[in-house]
């Protein structure tokens, strides 16, 4: 079973991408939806997190928007942060991979936000960087809700630029050249690696 790890920058359509490769019958396993559901009431890290960061528990949840205001802007946060929740992450991928092998998958991918960030490109044996203009990435990510210059600007600052991103892929996923182009971007890669 080959393993394609999936990433890009904050804004780069790497969403939109993984749902092509599932469209396409590609198992995909989610870093980010691992996350949530791992932060959610029922889920392995929300007690953890409610004891480390008291004060973003709101009304029994965790508030996501309190919770990355306090880690973007504090290192030892984010560091106690990635403590809780990488090992998580990583046994919830480890289970992934496992069913996949004994369902004989031929290829699987690993969405990961912060693949070269935390070394995760050695678990792949290829790598897939979704990319698109800056002007575009700018664009997308100023539109999300809540998404200020300032916290675009402390996001960046924790990912390895695109272009050095582009010069370790395997892959470049153009997402800004319309869906046709990504799609038959991305029928290339499975038809390539499968």
């Amino acid at each position: 079973m080959k393993i394609l790890g999936l990433t890009g920058s904050i804004g780069m359509g790497k969403s939109t991408a993984a749902a092509m490769f599932r469209h396409l019958g590609v198992p995909v396993h989610d870093a980010d939806a691992t996350t949530h559901e791992l932060m959610a009431p029922d889920g392995l890290a929300f007690d953890p997190i409610a004891k480390a960061f008291p004060d973003v528990i709101v009304n029994g949840r965790i508030d996501r928007q309190a919770l990355g205001k306090i880690a973007f802007s504090n290192p030892d946060v984010l560091k106690t942060l990635e403590t809780i929740l990488h090992p998580l992450v990583r046994a919830a991928e480890n289970r992934f991979l496992a069913a996949q092998r004994r369902l004989g998958r031929k290829l699987v991918v690993l969405d990961i936000p912060l693949l070269y960030e935390t070394s995760g490109e050695k678990r792949c044996d290829h790598v897939a960087v979704v990319s698109a203009p800056g002007f575009i990435q700018r664009q997308r990510v100023l539109s999300r809700e809540g998404m200020t210059e300032t916290k675009f600007s402390a996001i960046l600052s924790k990912q390895m630029p695109d272009i050095e991103k582009r010069k370790r892929a395997d892959f470049i996923i153009p997402t800004g050249l319309g869906r046709a182009v990504t799609f038959q971007y991305i029928q290339g890669i499975i038809d390539q690696l499968s």
